[in-house]
């Protein structure tokens, strides 16, 4: 199973408003960078987005490692998402990515690992730079 690192990130001017997403997949030395964003939406719907795109744009089964400043987006994967399911994700917000998310995920092997924002981590900035442009052509278009 290949090891891949998805970085992500995600951006609202405003919350909700104009959001904008990034992930950066990389593997083996070569990255791949997914984008996009909603002219309505929140910042905790881009942060999800964002590992959602990057998990769909794999073409196989792989050993993901993801890279996250939200600790919403880290903590549901590693331990919430469980219990959410269990519970037919009864007062759950974002149940619709949250789902969607699931049945992408089921056939990779994931681990989340919060990371601190805007505290100089290379690919977090990267992501976060794309995410805010993203947004800003969102919120201009």
């Amino acid at each position: 199973m290949k090891k891949v690192l998805l970085f992500s990130d995600g951006s609202s001017l405003g919350n909700p408003g104009a959001g904008g997403y990034c992930a950066i997949l990389r593997y083996k030395g070569k990255e791949k960078v997914i984008k996009g964003g909603e002219k309505h939406t929140t910042n905790n719907r881009m942060e999800i987005k964002a590992v959602l795109e990057g998990l769909k744009a794999l073409k196989e089964p792989c050993e993901v490692e993801i890279y996250s400043d939200s600790s919403y987006v880290t903590n549901a994967i590693n331990e919430w998402l469980k219990n959410w399911e269990k519970r037919n994700f009864k007062k759950v917000k974002n149940d619709d990515l949250w789902r969607e998310f699931l049945k992408v995920a089921s056939i990779h092997k994931l681990k989340a690992y919060w990371i601190k924002g805007h505290n100089g981590h290379k690919e977090n900035e990267r992501c976060d730079t794309i995410a805010r442009e993203m947004a800003m052509r969102f919120k201009e278009g």
